[in-house]
């Protein structure tokens, strides 16, 4: 790692000249709404006094700022409240100021202090993160960094959201993540002002939040057997094999992580999967689905046991549904939701109906009694059924309910809120019908889908470079913008074990969707946004986090004509040079430089290819095999 910041530095910084790298010194992501440069910096004393607003919202803001100014820095810093001079003044407006709203601030730095100002201190939070960003990249160390000017541009910033919903979803089903890993996830969020949380807690995989009137949900269903590879292609578990891999919340961590988002100005919506990708469930309380006596209930291991070779819903060859006919189910979901709408404040419970398979209720007699009693024409009047049982418990707790756009398909009700993901047609119609909208569409916002070459990336079925999510738009055209609350990434984590690799995938796919989701849309630009990523890769690097490099690796496309293979390379941003080879030899910047598509040769085996940035290399090293690149022509 030491010696990637140092290739990188160089290849970054090394060619720039002293003007630009002050250009570059504004670097904020999201980009705010105005930006006036004025000329000068002013440069931190070691003795820093903070006047801040009393109170408990502003203690968080208080300590963060502080302890960012006192480690990497090395400065002596106080906090006073309401001081009549200080070096740093945060203010919260006496008069409210409509154009900044609840979450915008002001932001004034001028030779002689710092000034944040806003209506309140969520405003405050996000005008510190730009203050933060205006710093040289060191600030994110976790020790004194020695030889930098602690100087800040002198700028007038004016600054608030597009839309109010800015949210990442993480996936601990699949995998399990731990509180303190939960953690460490929020802290990258606050940095680009996202302000939703959507936990996904319940799949087939595991289920990881305690129920206690229900405790076999984590005594069974939060545990199965461990296998590592690629997830969806493992083989059938054996059943004798320890069920130790897993693991879930206690209440008290729940709202542990409740109270910490909070402080960060993060609501958390919990999202419980059903009636599909319900398998933690039956496993723990079989009685639950339609054919109990099966004894084929189990938490899943990433094993098949779909099938999505249907061209729509996928067909079950294990049951993962509840059942809708069975008054039990409900019974169930009363419980569950009791204690899930205890421990979550925020005002939606996310529901999923997501690819429910069919399978199981077309084969049961009593799903067919139920559709001649209540008067319905098919599966998706059955789980349209479902759906409205369940709001109408959801309601009951003093919740809404929201789900993933498969629930339209039987129809729902006018309090019923969307995720449209399969695309944004979805969320469209759904805002043009008065049903609140959050738009999560996976050509846009799908973090778990590959970012680089194949060849460099745990494979999924679909790639999702970070300039096609930088043209998400989270209001699209056609769509009634008064429902439409804003949008989110999703990272599913069939292929992310750990939380470096949930960095590596949210990052910098997460800075491209949090301007799209802040700033407005005529202030976004690619070029500038490019700059400002590698910005923040440094800043990443100081901070430990880890984050992509795919931009700076070459798209690899292949063509065939007659029997002749060619090899076509585009890069994502300007400015590189490609080198390859077919020797089995590593490229550098003295051999040919890429021009035009490459024939392959013959009986060529392996290809290799890097990208340089003048003469420092800055791309990683692709090796495909000439049997994987033919592979790829479509």
């Amino acid at each position: 790692m030491k010696k990637f910041i140092l290739l990188f530095t160089l290849s970054v910084f090394g060619l720039l000249t002293f003007g630009q790298q002050v250009e570059r010194g504004i670097s904020i992501i999201p980009e705010p709404v105005s930006v006036v440069k004025k000329g000068g910096h002013y440069v931190l004393p070691d003795n820093i006094v903070i006047s801040a607003p009393a109170g408990d919202e502003m203690s968080f803001i208080s300590e963060h700022l502080t302890k960012k100014l006192s480690t990497a820095l090395g400065k002596k810093v106080t906090v006073r409240n309401n001081v009549a001079s200080a070096d740093i003044v945060l203010t919260v407006n006496a008069k409210t100021d409509t154009k900044i709203g609840n979450e915008g601030y002001t932001l004034s730095v001028t030779s002689g202090n710092v000034n944040i100002s806003a209506n309140k201190p969520a405003g405050l939070l996000y005008g510190v993160q730009t203050f933060l960003q205006l710093l040289p990249p060191q600030v994110e160390s976790d020790k004194p960094e020695r030889n930098v000017s602690w100087q800040v541009p002198q700028v007038e910033i004016t600054d608030y959201p597009r839309v109010g919903w800015r949210g990442l979803m993480l996936d601990v089903s699949r995998h399990f993540f731990t509180v303190d890993e939960v953690k460490q996830y929020l802290d990258n969020m606050v940095k680009y002002k996202y302000n939703l949380f959507h936990w996904h807690l319940t799949d087939d995989e595991g289920w990881r939040i305690e129920i206690k009137s229900l405790p076999k949900l984590t005594e069974v269903g939060a545990w199965r057997q461990e296998q590592i590879g690629w997830f969806g292609g493992f083989s059938q578990p054996d059943p004798d094999a320890p069920k130790n891999y897993g693991g879930f919340y206690t209440q008290d961590e729940i709202k542990e992580i409740v109270q910490y988002a909070k402080e960060r100005n993060i609501q958390v919506m919990p999202e419980i999967d059903v009636p599909g990708h319900s398998s933690a469930i039956l496993a723990a309380y079989p009685e639950l689905s339609c054919f109990p006596e099966s004894g084929a209930h189990a938490v899943r291991t990433g094993a098949p046991f779909l099938d999505w070779n249907t061209g729509g819903r996928p067909a079950a060859m294990y049951e993962n549904t509840l059942c809708p006919s069975n008054e039990k189910v409900y019974d169930f979901l009363d419980k569950l939701m009791t204690e899930v709408a205890s421990l979550f404040p925020f005002e939606y419970i996310h529901t999923g109906g997501d690819e429910a398979p069919y399978t199981f209720w077309e084969k049961s007699p009593e799903v067919k009694q139920l559709m001649q009693r209540e008067g319905i024409k098919d599966m998706a009047g059955v789980q349209s059924y479902f759906g409205k049982r369940l709001e109408r418990i959801i309601l009951s707790k003093g919740k809404k309910m929201m789900g993933w756009d498969e629930i339209l398909e039987g129809g729902i009700t006018p309090t019923t809120a969307l995720m449209s993901w399969r695309g944004v047609n979805y969320g469209i119609e759904a805002s043009k019908s008065g049903h609140y909208v959050v738009m999560s569409p996976t050509n846009y916002v799908y973090i778990d889908y590959m970012q680089g070459d194949i060849s460099t990336e745990p494979r999924v079925y679909a790639s999702l470079r970070l300039n096609q999510t930088y043209k998400f738009d989270p209001i699209p055209e056609g769509a009634d913008a008064n429902y439409i609350l804003g949008g989110q990434a999703n990272l599913w984590t069939e292929q992310v074990y750990n939380i470096r690799q949930a960095e590596y995938m949210t990052w910098p796919r997460g800075f491209a969707v949090s301007e799209s989701l802040w700033s407005p849309k005529e202030r976004k630009d690619w070029d500038q946004f490019v700059l400002k990523t590698e910005n923040h890769f440094m800043r990443f690097d100081y901070a430990k986090t880890k984050y992509s490099p795919a931009i700076y690796d070459p798209i690899v496309r292949v063509t065939r004509d007659s029997e002749q293979y060619f090899v076509e390379l585009t890069t994502e941003i300007s400015g590189l040079d490609i080198y390859t080879s077919f020797d089995s030899s590593t490229p550098d910047n003295f051999y040919p430089r890429y021009a035009k598509p490459q024939l392959i040769p013959k009986d060529a085996v392996m290809m290799r290819i890097i990208t340089y940035r003048g003469d420092t290399p800055i791309g990683r090293l692709l090796s495909i095999p000439v049997e994987d690149l033919k592979k790829r022509v479509r």
